[in-house]
């Protein structure tokens, strides 16, 4: 198996958000079709438990039957998917990153099981791999990897959603010092049904926001009735209640008062995981509606021939490479983190800990790219197969509905693009982030003649729209935060040009993903098309430029005017200067390779 050896650490490695001041190569950034022979087998097992043992059971857990998805992680421990991203030290397989990542996309297909499976191995058992005790690791994360036992992660309450740190749920320390007495409700709780683990998350005294280890046999704990949700109806989802619950006081998570660190870091792999399990269900969306496109007839001809539909298929297709591009890259800079740091004496749990907390901005970006990706695809998915996809008959409807959650749980999408700009800035203002001496020379720029140099190289033109981004975005947070440092605004009062900066990160972020991986495969000696990959990569840019000049025009007119507004529109002018593309024509080589493979194949 793959594991993360330190013999190799790769020096040529972006720290977290340097994306939006420095370039990053395509030498330095992995890309799935560098997966080997090890990952291909795994990928190839997880394809098979998908075929063999969940797809027979789809409709048992979708009726939520008892029984079948305990019964599916446990079948999934004993192949080492449940701790495949433990150490071995409790029999985990501890993979590597990039490993992991795949397994989380070959699963995304899995529909309301992804969110069980996720809902385990993510924010049930890191919790207490990144902050347990030796004892409370010894105690249960074996069998949290065996599939013996299931976990749950409580932390969301009726008055406290995205401003987690507001819970009510109140931990109270008995005289003798042995136990804390739990008393709250928490709601939205993924597994709760048949869980025997939960990380909980109380006010000790009433302010100290502190996470424990509950267990589900514990006297005061008791469960609410499932929730009737409009997807992921196989997955449990139930309230919990706490009234006077003896928590053994060696069960606190971390320490006293730090939940906030737990439940904040959980949830930056927590925000990767989804985006790739997102994505993997895109891939198989999307394939469902090329194969219903090429059977289904119309005017005598399959509707795949149709330009409406193929526009669909190839925009789909777009998407979803742009995602995959990206959250490979990120996959592999957490692992080249993790390298570093093991090879610096640091433990596994912590440096998988501290690569998370490290890409955390990007980890909020691919969350919001990924969810969204998936929308766009499950809907045209929907829509190409017509009446047949308003039918509960076929896959496309439970598809739609089960696809809805993703830009909620994990952080809202709202609040991810918050988060990204926010992080970005406080990590300026610590020193992490040189964003000053870049920003100050794009402004030096702007009052300048613009140069006339003509782009060299196959990809030039993608490379210098890319710099030309980046120069976007500094203009517009720079403006906006000189703005903020002059008291002329209040960011936090300004969410909506929050949201327009974050969204040119995004687009940022996933064009240059999309380079880098183009640009790699063209250097690679594999039997590709590469005309076909051109077409998706100009695609991207024409219309990223488009959505960054719209964002970055919202944004620079709700806090500037007059001549200052006037300088930076003229200056966003230059910088948004993709030659036309054929979009057109693009799209259709790419649905012709779709149509003729029959699926998804990039």
């Amino acid at each position: 198996m793959t594991k993360n050896p330190a013999n190799f650490i790769n020096k040529d490695v972006l720290k977290g958000g340097e994306f939006i001041i420095k370039d990053a190569t395509a030498a330095s950034t992995f890309i799935p079709e560098e997966l080997n022979e090890e990952q291909l087998m795994i990928k190839d097992m997880c394809l098979d438990f998908l075929q063999n043992e969940l797809e027979p059971v789809r409709e048992k857990i979708e009726k939520q039957e008892e029984g079948v998805a305990p019964a599916l992680l446990q079948k999934m421990g004993e192949l080492g998917l449940l701790g495949s991203h433990m150490p071995e030290t409790y029999g985990g397989m501890e993979l590597d990153t990039n490993t992991n990542t795949l397994i989380c996309d070959v699963l995304g297909p899995a529909g309301s099981f992804s969110t069980t499976f996720a809902a385990h191995t993510g924010i049930g058992m890191l919790p207490i791999l990144y902050f347990g005790t030796d004892a409370q690791k010894e105690k249960y994360l074996p069998g949290l990897i065996s599939g013996e036992m299931a976990a749950s992660y409580c932390l969301t309450e009726p008055g406290s959603g995205s401003d987690a740190l507001s819970a009510k749920t109140r931990a109270d320390l008995t005289p003798d010092g042995k136990h804390y007495i739990l008393n709250g409700q928490k709601m939205w709780i993924s597994n709760a049904g048949f869980a025997d683990i939960f990380i909980v998350f109380a006010q000790v005294d009433g302010d100290k926001f502190t996470g424990f280890i509950v267990e589900r046999d514990t006297e005061g704990f008791t469960l609410g009735a499932e929730e009737d949700k409009l997807g992921i109806k196989g997955s449990s989802t139930r309230q919990v209640f706490f009234e006077n619950a003896k928590i053994p006081a060696e069960n606190i998570l971390g320490e006293i008062g730090k939940g906030h660190l737990i439940a904040f870091n959980v949830l930056n792999i927590g925000r990767f995981k989804l985006c790739v399990l997102s994505n993997g269900g895109a891939k198989e969306s999307l394939s469902s509606g090329i194969r219903y496109a090429n059977e289904r007839v119309q005017f005598k001809q399959p509707i795949s021939n149709f330009g409406a539909i193929k526009y669909k298929m190839a925009e789909q297709a777009i998407r979803t490479f742009a995602v995959d591009s990206a959250q490979y890259r990120v996959s592999n800079l957490m692992q080249d983190k993790v390298k570093a740091l093991r090879a610096e004496g640091m433990s596994y749990a912590e440096a998988k800990l501290k690569a998370a907390e490290e890409y955390a901005i990007e980890c909020a970006i691919l969350k919001v790219a990924g969810s969204e990706s998936l929308d766009y695809v499950v809907d045209e998915t929907l829509q190409i197969h017509g009446g047949m996809g308003f039918s509960e008959e076929g896959t496309a409807a439970r598809a739609y509905r089960d696809s809805r959650i993703a830009r909620i749980y994990e952080g809202t999408n709202e609040i991810c693009r918050l988060l990204t700009v926010d992080m970005l800035l406080k990590r300026a203002m610590k020193g992490r982030l040189d964003i000053v001496g870049p920003a100050w020379a794009v402004q030096k720029e702007l009052a300048s003649m613009p140069g006339f140099d003509r782009p060299e190289g196959k990809y030039g033109e993608e490379a210098k729209a890319l710099k030309d981004f980046k120069k976007v975005a500094l203009m517009v947070a720079g403006a906006a935060a000189k703005m903020q440092m002059d008291g002329e605004i209040n960011l936090k009062e300004e969410q909506e040009i929050l949201m327009n900066v974050a969204d040119i990160f995004i687009d940022i972020f996933l064009a240059e993903s999309t380079l880098l991986r183009i640009q790699k495969l063209a250097e690679m000696d594999k039997a590709i098309d590469q005309e076909i990959y051109d077409a998706i990569l100009q695609v991207f840019f024409s219309d990223a430029t488009s959505r960054i000049h719209k964002n970055a025009t919202d944004a620079l007119t709700s806090f500037a005017e007059g001549d200052l507004l006037k300088t930076m529109l003229m200056g966003l002018k230059r910088f948004t200067k993709y030659p036309p593309v054929n979009v057109k024509s693009a799209r259709r080589k790419i649905a012709a390779i779709l149509i003729e493979k029959n699926e998804y194949c990039f």
